[in-house]
């Protein structure tokens, strides 16, 4: 394979994709690796629950590794189909210096903690491209979001442990842009965002207000071959407050969840 690769890129012009034929659909393949800090982060499980700050209570005040792939396949110049996977685990351990009641259990001060809060997502979105000239994007679409989220408090020696977990379908609204700077230059930004406070808009099925936004701004280059490379600074957050129909056992449904993320991350394009 890596043959088979080497002689593609030999064989290739430099303004030639090693991916893509220059008529019909296109293929575009990208790649992120960077580091990601909670700016503000809040959570509450059970109406007689404790609101924790993970930030100044749950550790998470550090930088943590950050990773997003996401592939995109471009029909007759102005339709695009993407489709995104943003994991997202922030693990920590620490010692509370306060009690702390998590849906129904205690965890009383001074109680070594092994903390997870996981909410990792995938994404499928359709844009169409508004902008008549090839070298600039205009796209606005939608975008359909599975949240797959894993939610755990845990005492380090394993006796008590509040576990909540949750996969849904979120509705999201999508705008992108990009234009060209000089002959090899580029800038774009996205925005994926949703705002409800109503059941079934949010992907739920109970009165649950739930937001969440994934705007990015990006600069980068253009090489050879259809591949890019560029630097990104990206801003997800969201979160939910309401009480579930279906709550776990011994649980009464309530939660309150708000995450904000700053990320810096660099990213390769192949086209």
């Amino acid at each position: 394979m890596m043959w088979l690769g080497l002689m593609a890129l030999a064989m290739a012009g430099p303004n030639d994709s090693l991916l893509n034929a220059p008529d019909g659909p296109q293929l575009v393949l990208n790649a992120e690796l960077g580091f990601t800090a909670p700016i503000s982060h809040t959570i509450q499980f059970g109406q007689d629950g404790d609101e924790i700050n993970y930030i100044t209570e749950g550790g998470q005040d550090n930088l943590f590794p950050f990773a997003r792939f996401q592939a995109e396949a471009i029909f007759g110049k102005r339709h695009t189909v993407t489709l995104l996977y943003q994991p997202l685990v922030l693990t920590t351990d620490v010692v509370f210096s306060e009690d702390k009641r998590v849906d129904g259990v205690l965890f009383e001060a001074g109680t070594p903690m092994d903390l997870r809060y996981g909410f990792s997502f995938w994404r499928g979105s359709y844009t169409y491209d508004l902008a008549k000239s090839d070298d600039i994007e205009t796209g606005i679409g939608l975008s359909l979001q599975i949240r797959n989220a894993t939610i755990d408090f845990a005492s380090s020696d394993g006796e008590l442990q509040s576990s909540n977990r949750n996969i849904g379908p979120v509705p999201v609204l999508k705008f992108r842009h990009r234009r060209p700077v000089g002959e090899r230059f580029f800038v774009g930004g996205e925005v994926d965002g949703f705002w409800a406070p109503i059941r079934y808009f949010n992907g739920g099925s109970s009165d649950v207000e739930g937001a969440i936004i994934d705007l990015s701004l990006r600069g980068g280059m253009t090489m050879l071959h259809g591949t890019e490379s560029y630097l990104n600074l990206r801003w997800v957050g969201g979160g939910a407050v309401g009480t579930s129909s279906n709550p776990e056992p011994g649980s009464d449904g309530f939660n309150r969840n708000w995450l904000h993320t700053l990320s810096l991350s660099v990213g390769a394009t192949i086209r």
